[in-house]
């Protein structure tokens, strides 16, 4: 559709050449006419004629796109352009309007001519186009004569902004003896000019100062070097100016300039120098071992890990009594002491000292050996020394018990300066707190003060202490260690009692049993036992022997074959074993030999406990069988004798009520009166006429009675006697039932057969008659006898009475 009415418009442009040039702004260069482009748009309106409907109308609008020069200095406002369309036939009966960016504010239009002007300066970098709208109304009615249409007003730029570097100045860093061309750093410089409007945009940088060191690429702005061999220690900075100019570096273009601070790396380049080629040093023979005794220094001019120097004694004289090391901090070589120095053996020393980087750079090898060698001399300073003892420390034995004043060793020191002055010996007495060592203070032999016993102190740690007669202030100590030996005091023994068993198919010579021993001395070093058998059965043993293995161990060997179990089950062999200790200990162990039945190979099948069922067939199950059997009817026997013993403990009233209420019926038959076991007479008692002061009858009284005359062996007295005994323990209640009689206080209220008590027949019934005590049996015959013979005494003494 667009296509088509922009035909129509071209064609109408060719018949109405003359008015179409009206049309078009006046102010538009002809030379911008291909940015501009026309529009052409339907009108749709109401039909002059009257007639109802609408009909297409030809709209008339035709202009290009708007331009305005940016920062416009003019007094007036600057014309922009003009608008206008077929249906303005001149008669100011059309309005134009304007509407969108900046109108009213920034362009303004005239509503009779359309002519558009911009009331300000414009700045295309703040904005570089404005969208507007512009519409044709009735001036009268103002009805749209046609619709809105939009339009563009371009700012055209001029060259107003110069090149800027945002992220100036800026800090590089080049290796120190690059070559040309070597890639530094690249800047970038930024114009606020149109790009694509002129030349107003394109940079081109160069340097202002730093040549001939550096060099720019002008379009892309990278800098290389341009000089080679540049050497950071003779020049480490540099600061190269960069310009960046617009307009392609033309005249009257605008520039920007910026700094860029070069830093050239160091690379090791440079060996180390040292300052002089000849160090002389002096050290004092008292110098201890590790310290240091001097200190060189070679030179680096370069810097970090490429200054790092490593020092080297070269091997030749001298360079065995001295190390050299390096200062991490400030690359200083010290020379450290490895051996002792000794002014009387040597008094000077000389080496040489290499110093040679620790990171090489191959690319500078070429420029000769980066190293350097310088000589050192030490001179070795005389001093005063304390004795030297021949020995670091000293270490000595003696065994425990051994008599005072035995030496036991010697310490040796001298002095070794030019003067040679006597040594004296002596014992630190904190050491030595309880005297047990004593030394020669010239001869330095040291001895014991008195017995030593190992188990009280088995180690001493003394110290001697070695002083210059000349000199008493120089002395010296050394640490003596004196072990306290062990006498062997007691013989050794078997390790363990050893089970051991031979087979009845065991070959002549065979091993059957390793052994060892052991000692509750203590073990000293290379501790060794001998085993070996007894004199006496080295003749008469045909059956086994001991073979000592060398190794604190010994085995039992067989002399023959054809052991039998029936004939001979066990075997004793004696084997004495012996220590090598101090004195010599030594001990007989017997070693018990059992026959056994084995398999061909030599494992074990059965000893003598199976053998005896052999011959009655019986294997191990059986046997196993008949033990669990037996052990079934030992328990069931245990069981049944418990429960047996558990009834008899049970008594014959259970019942835990009052026994008055209950009468207790019986079918088993008394004992008697020797009976006091079947039923428990006490529970008869009547708990109302206990007195609480009565003792109990079933312990022994802790009161003590009164002694009781001696009875004669006459029948009368005998008689007396019991007749006392009887009224005593009527009326003593503290006496215990020895003679199984139990008396009751009290058998219950309203007995019809009163009181069946004996308690008070003595005074009661003295004439009751007690010759129906035969009739009751043999059991009553003893008690009918007494009863009855104390009757005819009492009746005798009656009729006597009588006669007087």
């Amino acid at each position: 559709m667009l296509t088509r009415n922009c035909l129509l418009l071209f064609l109408w442009i060719l018949v109405n050449a003359g008015s179409v040039s009206s049309l078009r702004p006046p102010s538009l260069p002809s030379g911008r006419s291909k940015a501009g482009r026309e529009h052409a748009r339907s009108l749709v309106g109401p039909m002059r004629n009257g007639a109802a409907g609408f009909q297409r109308v030809k709209r008339g609008w035709v202009w290009n796109q708007f331009f305005v020069l940016e920062e416009y200095m003019g007094s007036d406002p600057q014309y922009v352009g003009k608008l206008h369309t077929d249906l303005d036939s001149g008669d100011s009966v059309v309005k134009y309007t304007l509407s969108g960016d900046g109108a009213g504010s920034i362009f303004t239009i005239d509503q009779t001519t359309g002519d558009i002007h911009a009331l300000r300066s414009l700045d295309r970098e703040e904005k570089p186009y404005y969208t507007l709208r512009a519409q044709a109304v009735d001036i009268n009615t103002n009805r749209p004569l046609e619709p809105e249409s939009e339009f563009v007003i371009k700012v055209q730029d001029i060259n107003d902004n110069e090149p800027k570097f945002l992220e100036g100045p800026y800090m590089a860093t080049v290796p120190e003896m690059s070559p040309v061309g070597t890639y530094v750093t690249q800047v970038t410089a930024t114009d606020a000019d149109d790009p694509t409007y002129g030349n107003s945009a394109r940079v081109v940088y160069s340097i202002l100062h730093g040549q001939p060191y550096f060099s720019v690429d002008p379009k892309t702005g990278v800098i290389k070097t341009a000089l080679p061999n540049m050497d950071r220690e003779v020049k480490e900075q540099y600061q190269v100016l960069i310009q960046a100019k617009d307009m392609g570096g033309q005249l009257g273009g605008l520039a920007g300039t910026t700094t860029v601070n070069i830093t050239l790396s160091d690379v090791n380049d440079n060996p180390p120098r040292f300052s002089k080629s000849f160090f002389h040093l002096r050290v004092p023979e008292s110098s201890a071992v590790g310290s240091a005794v001097g200190r060189i220094k070679a030179h680096d001019l370069d810097i970090g890990k490429n200054a790092e120097v490593e020092y080297n004694i070269v091997p030749g004289d001298g360079g065995a009594m001295f190390d050299i090391t390096t200062n991490s901090h400030n690359q200083d070589g010290i020379i450290i002491l490895r051996k002792p120095l000794d002014y009387e053996t040597k008094k000077a020393y000389t080496f040489k000292v290499d110093a040679s980087n620790a990171h090489l750079d191959p690319r500078f090898q070429s420029f000769g050996a980066f190293k350097d060698t310088a000589t050192v001399k030490i001179n070795v300073l005389d001093v005063d020394e304390p004795p030297v003892f021949n020995k670091p420390s000293y270490v000595m034995d003696v065994y425990e018990d051994t008599p005072a004043g035995t030496i036991i060793g010697a310490v040796t020191a001298q002095d070794l300066d030019a003067g040679s002055s006597p040594v004296r010996y002596s014992i630190d007495w904190k050491s030595d707190m309880d005297s047990f060592f004593d030394i020669d203070p010239v001869a330095g032999t040291i001895s014991t003060n008195e017995l030593l016993d190992r188990e009280s102190v088995a180690q001493h740690n003394i110290s001697i202490v070695a002083t210059k007669l000349n000199s008493p202030v120089l002395t010296s100590r050394v640490a003596v260690t004196i072990h306290v030996l062990d006498i062997n005091e007691f013989p050794p023994e078997l390790s363990s009692p050893y089970e051991t068993f031979v087979c009845e198919n065991a070959k002549t010579g065979q091993v059957i049993q390793t052994f060892g021993a052991k000692d509750q001395d203590l073990a000293p070093p290379g501790q060794q036992f001998s085993f070996k058998s007894v004199k006496e059965d080295l003749k008469t043993n045909k059956n086994f022997t001991i073979r000592d293995f060398g190794n604190n161990t010994a085995g039992i060997v067989t002399k023959r074959s054809g052991f039998r179990r029936r004939l001979q089950e066990i075997y004793l062999l004696p084997v004495v074993i012996e220590d090598n200790g101090y004195p010599p200990k030594s001990s007989t162990g017997t070693l018990t030999i059992r026959v056994c039945g084995c398999e061909s190979d030599g494992s074990l099948l059965s000893c003598s406990a199976e053998a005896i069922f052999l011959p009655v067939g019986l294997s191990t199950g059986a046997l196993i069988a008949i033990l669990l059997c037996i052990v079934i009817l030992l328990v069931i026997v245990v069981l049944y004798v418990g429960l047996r013993r558990q009834k008899k403990k049970e008594t014959l009233m259970s019942s835990k009520e009052d026994i008055r209420d209950n009468v207790i019926h019986y079918d088993d038959e008394g004992g008697g009166e020797e009976d006091t076991h079947a039923f428990d007479m006490g529970t008869l008692r009547n708990p109302k006429v206990v007195k609480e002061n009565l003792f109990r009858r079933d312990v022994k009284p802790e009161m003590r009675r009164n002694p009781r005359p001696t009875v004669s062996q006459e029948n009368a007295d005998i008689r007396d006697f019991i007749g006392q005994r009887l009224q005593e323990h009527d009326v003593d209640t503290s006496a215990p039932p020895y003679d199984s009689l139990a008396t009751y206080a009290y058998e219950g209220d309203g007995s019809v057969a009163e009181s069946l008590s004996s308690i008070d027949s003595l005074a009661i019934e003295l004439e009751e008659d007690y010759d129906y005590l035969n009739d009751w049996g043999p059991r009553f015959k003893t008690l009918a006898g007494i009863f009855g013979e104390q009757s005819e005494s009492q009746s005798d003494s009656t009729t006597t009475e009588n006669k007087h």
